[in-house]
């Protein structure tokens, strides 16, 4: 889709049969800049009309009020508009230098909340790769919803709750140290659950075992909250200083634990309405009534334990009551797909119409050399060592390139965070994709770096000019500039549509397409040339800089203004 609120106008003016947002939605890009800058197909019109596209395109382009454009023509099915290239340079430029971080708002009446479920990592494990995609994305969405006029709230759903804590529990109790455990918390508890799973495989009494003394935990035993106590503050400490490293903050911590005085409310409600059934034990809803293909949802099982259905059933709730959110997003694994169809599925029984607003935000795994990583089995790859490595790939290249930069270790570090952060979401979400840390932190490339870098450069320039930017100086009338210009003009439409697609990946890779076309400028023209459109050219350079920096930001990525 391209956004043009003057080619929407004069389209309007000659189709009453289609509002302007109806026009919107179908202009488009032509293939060639050849055909034109913006391009209207006129197939939807021939119903209407009676005639054939190309005719209707052919009128079109005799009936509509050419002031504004260079000119208006009919080519085949399509009406092209070439725009006026100075004018439009001029009102681009100056929108953004006046607007600044501001450019691409999308301003109005407030939307609401949205309460974004995100990162959740469990307690007593380390944050591994695995961790990212759902810190990133959720981080990332947040910043776009904020631009989009929503008011996001970013709940770290913390998986401090289940069976895994009595597993847990029970092998810190049976072979483990606490000396060992106070000297390196995550990485020995790491170790006990690895092992527990390893000796439950050769004896499943182990499980038993950890059942037990979960449900002790649930009932309120003073010996297992208090372990559960220590193990999830001495992991906290570490999350903490992860997300700070990317610069995300969270509006929640309310884990599972959170909702344990919450389920047994969940539960009346659903037998009040008559959808639990007794299932070998277990208490269930069948959803077959609204989808027969629908497995049932488990709520208790046999030994009256919750599962994370019911805890996310209260959760929902709870959220809704506290927030009145306008949407709840999860973003979490692809794999548990069904899992939210029967968290909407239930709600929806129980009578809850905003079931509606639940969105699953679903992604693709992240491979290391082709493998899944596993934390039952050891496989872990951790997050703070990707960064660590991330930091001395990004400090050797700035040392390489900029040998005399201040703040060398400051920027390397806002290099290699941003690498890792902008290579997970330059792909689309649904995709699964491998880890190469040294392609991926390379300033060369579809990179994050190479984007930093170009940012980096245009603040060179501005720098080097040695003169205030004039805002109402912006006349460009070099057809070199305007690719750039066209990309810029883009960038409203970009925030909407990456919010429409709850798609990243829409930033990441406009970023990155602004990156070559102002880098191909800079290769081949001279900027700071003392003539009468040097303003304008770095007012060009000031947009693409601020721009970039605000894709970034969306992304969770800083913007150094040297590297």
């Amino acid at each position: 889709m391209v956004e043009n609120p003057a080619v929407v106008a004069a389209l309007a003016a000659v189709i009453p049969d289609l509002s302007p947002a109806e026009i919107q939605d179908k202009l488009e890009e032509p293939k060639s800049s050849n055909l034109g800058d913006v391009a209207f197909p006129a197939f939807s019109l021939a119903k209407i009309m009676h005639q054939s596209p190309v005719q209707i395109a052919a009128k079109l382009a005799d009936d509509i009020d050419q002031t504004g454009f260079e000119k208006v023509v009919a080519t085949g099915p399509y009406l092209n508009f070439f725009l006026d290239k100075v004018a439009t340079s001029a009102s681009v430029l100056t929108t953004i230098l006046g607007q600044q971080e501001h450019y691409g708002d999308q301003t109005g009446p407030k939307r609401g909340n949205v309460t974004i479920d995100m990162s959740s990592p469990n307690i007593a494990k380390p944050m591994s790769m695995g961790h990212l995609r759902s810190t990133v994305i959720g981080n990332s969405l947040a910043n776009i919803a904020a631009k989009n006029d929503y008011q996001p709230i970013k709940i770290n759903h913390l998986g401090d709750w289940g069976t895994q804590f009595g597993k847990l529990i029970y092998a810190y109790k049976t072979w483990g140290s606490e000396d060992e455990v106070k000297a390196n918390p995550i990485d020995t508890l790491l170790k006990y659950y690895v092992e527990f799973h390893e000796r439950a495989e050769k004896d499943d009494s182990l499980n038993d075992e950890g059942r037990k003394w979960f449900k002790k935990l649930e009932d309120g035993d003073e010996e297992a909250l208090r372990l559960w106590r220590w193990f999830r503050e001495a992991s906290l400490q570490e999350f903490t200083e992860i997300y700070d490293r990317l610069g995300i903050t969270f509006d929640s911590y309310n884990g599972e634990a959170f909702y344990n005085d919450k389920m047994d409310g969940v539960v009346d409600q659903l037998a009040d309405k008559g959808l639990l059934v007794k299932s070998q034990g277990a208490e269930i809803v069948d959803l077959s009534s609204v989808n027969e293909n629908l497995t049932p949802a488990m709520i208790k099982r046999s030994d009256g334990a919750t599962l994370y259905m019911t805890r996310d059933l209260a959760a929902a709730i709870y959220r809704k009551e506290t927030y009145n959110f306008v949407k709840s997003l999860y973003v979490v694994g692809g794999e548990q797909r069904e899992h939210f169809v029967q968290l909407k599925a239930v709600l929806s029984l129980m009578g809850y119409d905003w079931a509606d607003d639940i969105e699953h935000i679903a992604f693709g795994l992240i491979t290391f050399n082709g493998k899944k990583m596993s934390t039952r089995k050891g496989d872990v790859v951790l997050l703070k060592d990707v960064l660590d490595d991330a930091h001395q790939l990004a400090l050797a290249q700035i040392q390489e390139k900029n040998p005399t930069l201040t703040n060398q270790d400051l920027v390397a570090e806002q290099v290699g965070a941003g690498a890792v952060v902008f290579h997970d979401l330059m792909n689309d979400r649904t995709n699964n994709f491998d880890f190469n840390l040294e392609e991926v932190v390379r300033f060369e490339g579809d990179t994050g770096p190479y984007v930093q870098y170009t940012n980096a450069r245009a603040q060179s320039i501005l720098r080097k000019a040695e003169r205030a930017v004039q805002p109402d100086d912006t006349q460009l009338d070099d057809p070199a500039t305007w690719e750039i210009v066209s990309a810029l003009s883009q960038f409203p439409a970009t925030v909407s549509r990456a919010w429409e697609r709850r798609e990243p990946s829409v930033i990441a890779k406009y970023a990155l397409s602004l990156a070559r076309s102002f880098n191909k400028y800079y290769a081949n023209s001279k900027i700071l040339v003392d003539d009468d459109q040097l303003n304008a050219r770095l007012a060009l350079v000031a947009a693409v800089s601020q721009v970039l920096t605000e894709a970034l930001r969306l992304l969770g990525v800083e913007a150094p203004k040297e590297m």
